[in-house]
């Protein structure tokens, strides 16, 4: 079992830095389908509301799961920035 613990406490839906990534959750769009977290369980979690928020283990799944992740999102709520601030995912 993954530390359920957020990445960041006060934001747990990031945005958060992974390695050279920057992850982000809109709690707007998430409806709770947990692909995510069946993808990349190290990284995503969901919380009481059911909205996906990000996990301190995250640095456990590679930059391609995470991405992975992010693709298969039904609504797209998981972005994806490089390290200067470019969107990476959804285009």
């Amino acid at each position: 079992m993954a530390d359920q613990t957020p990445k960041n406490p006060t934001a747990p839906s990031g945005p958060v830095q992974i390695r050279n990534t920057k992850v982000h959750v809109d709690r707007d769009l998430c409806i709770g389908a947990a692909t995510c977290v069946a993808i990349a369980p190290n990284t995503f979690l969901l919380d009481s509301e059911a909205k996906a928020i990000i996990l301190n283990t995250a640095d456990a799944d590679t930059d391609e799961t995470i991405l992975d992740a992010a693709r298969g999102c039904p609504t797209a709520a998981i972005i994806i920035e490089d390290a200067a601030g470019n969107k990476i995912f959804p285009k």
